[in-house]
């Protein structure tokens, strides 16, 4: 289940939604009905610490099809009432009664089946998959008046759920299998196949999706039951493998070849010349075996290979083999919570890990819920990336954390510096094959021009003054074409304790090519409650003022300043459009 979002409206509540958010592993937020609202169109489980009635008026028009929606859940502001309102048949009821327990409160569950038995028949436990979820409502029906159900396979959970079981004369058939002729009644798939699979380097996902589907096939087995695709760890960036995978609405994991290599005695077809490629005489069959047993021997196609293993019980996907490595880069904004993007919210969610500077860490604990973090000082850059790189190399899901957008002046562009390296910098091979995406953040130029204005309103550029990566002369050069385009020019790093000068030279060097009236913006810890923001000029722009924390942003010689009628004083950069009006007119 995604993790929940758990909702508070006033002071009073905060003590319970932590408790909540701890027990579910929830992010805990103040409540408005625009971010209800977002939660429940991106299907997360909502949990509102509040009166029932706020959620059903918030939600009332969105509810229409009881198959989609999340769980959403009241709980009363002692904690000791949790009521499922939504979703009680997918998570709800479950959810209810996990947080119940760990308020000592009361889980009122109002479903009819769930009034009798602890769980619906069409909410089957993790590792199952119902094949047709319309078969539910009879049987449902048909247990409430009475009838007892005839069991084949292997379900536990339907005893446990208080489910009555009679072999000779239940109404009510089930089946438990992994195959396709499982005869009338409620059938479920328990998640026990894997899929090995082994390809050529470029294969074409189609070819592999269909070899899969076609072994399947031929041995009548239900892709409802695939619980993973495997393979070799060497092929963790190979699209084919990543596109049937998502095909297929399973994970993929991965063996080493030394891994694989274990299974030898137990290959129905092993192969000298794939031992000589990479180190085990099998991948597909020896991937399926890690599941358990061999139920499908080795089925070749053009370019790829798939056999099928079978687990004894449901798979614990967690626990087979390693994810591929993901390394999300994720730039956080200046700082404050809604400038983050979508996008980068959900990668800090998801991560298993966050890397970073330890400020920039701090600025996104409220997105927490057990991430493991790897803090580092500034000044650390390349160990920084490179143990991101390694530790997603292992499995895991890395959210390297950069303030503002992380494409500029910040670590991305030293993450493919990494992977492009070579010798004595290069990274592992399996740090070198890890899945990256990238998540933009509103840069301190985009943030300092927006807080007064809008002084990006025509052409800019960015200039980095600090000379630790950059040679002072090619620092001095660019700030001289800058000043001489008239380009809008945002300065970051414009002043250390050690280099105070440069922006001393820059101020002198603009002045040489703008009026002294020049706009001037001046914005400290941008997004941070000590932020400050100041119009100034460029005649009267003190640079002994500005620290690292500091963004400097010298107009152009068309920019303008004027105060407003609530005493701000506003910059901004015209674009041209009274030039068209006039020559359109004419």
């Amino acid at each position: 289940m995604t993790k929940p979002v758990v909702f508070t409206f006033s002071g009073a509540s905060k003590p319970v939604a932590a408790k909540v958010a701890e027990a579910t592993g929830g992010q805990a937020m103040h409540g408005d009905a625009e971010a209800i609202r977002k939660a429940f169109a991106e299907k997360r489980p909502i949990i509102g610490v509040c009166a029932a009635g706020i959620l059903i008026r918030i939600l009332g028009s969105l509810t229409a099809d009881k198959h989609e929606e999340p769980p959403v859940i009241a709980i009363s502001a002692d904690g000791q009432s949790v009521v499922p309102l939504l979703g009680g048949h997918h998570g709800a009821n479950e959810l209810a009664r996990k947080i119940a327990g760990k308020l000592g409160g009361f889980a009122a569950i109002t479903t009819a089946s769930e009034g009798r038995f602890t769980r619906p028949l069409d909410d089957p436990p993790q590792g199952y998959r119902l094949a047709d979820p319309n078969a539910a409502r009879p049987a449902m029906a048909a247990l409430l008046a009475g009838a007892g159900i005839r069991l084949s396979g292997h379900a536990p959970w339907l005893a446990e759920a208080g489910y009555p079981l009679d072999e000779d004369n239940g109404a009510v058939v089930v089946a438990v299998t992994e195959y396709e002729a499982a005869g009338e009644g409620l059938v479920y798939r328990p998640l026990t196949l894997v899929a090995g699979i082994g390809c050529e380097r470029g294969t074409d996902p189609d070819e592999v999706i269909g070899l899969v589907e076609a072994t399947l096939a031929e041995a009548s087995l239900s892709p409802r039951s695939l619980a993973a695709i495997a393979s070799i760890d060497v092929k963790a960036d190979e699209p084919a493998l990543h596109v049937a995978a998502q095909h297929f609405g399973v994970p993929l994991r991965l063996f080493t070849g030394a891994e694989l290599a274990e299974e030898t005695p137990r290959l129905a077809n092993p192969s000298p010349i794939v031992l000589a490629e990479v180190g085990t005489p099998g991948v597909a069959e020896a991937a399926a075996l890690k599941a358990g047993e061999l139920l499908v021997e080795k089925r070749k196609s053009r370019r790829a290979t798939c056999a099928i293993g079978k687990s004894p019980q449901p798979l614990s996907v967690e626990d087979f083999g390693r994810a591929p490595g993901v390394l999300h880069i994720v730039g956080i904004g200046p700082g404050e919570a809604p400038q983050r993007t979508a996008s980068a919210v959900a990668a800090l969610q998801s991560a298993t890990d966050w890397v970073g500077y330890g400020l920039y860490i701090d600025l996104v604990a409220d997105l927490g819920a057990n991430q493991t973090e790897h803090r580092y000082g500034l000044g650390d850059e390349e160990p920084r990336v490179r143990h991101a790189l390694e530790l997603a190399a292992t499995g895991r899901e890395v959210a390297l954390v950069c303030s503002g957008d992380a494409q500029i002046y910040a670590m991305a562009a030293l993450v493919f510096e990494l992977l492009d390296a070579t010798g004595e910098r290069a990274i592992s091979a399996a740090a070198g094959r890890v899945s990256v995406f990238s998540h933009p953040g509103i840069s301190a130029l985009q943030m300092a021009s927006a807080r007064v204005g809008a002084l990006i309103g025509h052409d800019f550029c960015a200039i980095s003054l600090s000379d630790l990566l950059t040679p002072r002369e090619a620092i001095l050069r660019r700030l001289d074409a800058a000043a001489k385009g008239d380009f809008v020019t945002a300065l970051y790093n414009p002043r250390s304790r050690r280099r105070t000068d440069l922006i001393e030279i820059t101020k002198r060097l603009f002045l040489d090519h703008r009026p002294p009236d020049t706009p001037v913006i001046v914005a400290r810890s941008l997004g941070r409650p000590e932020e400050e923001v100041l119009v100034t000029t460029l005649q009267d722009f003190a640079p002994d003022s500005i620290d690292m924390l500091t963004v400097v942003m010298i107009g152009a010689s068309t920019s303008r300043a004027f105060m407003r009628g609530d005493g701000r004083k506003v910059a901004y950069t015209p674009r041209g459009y009274e030039n068209k009006t006039t020559r359109e007119a004419s």
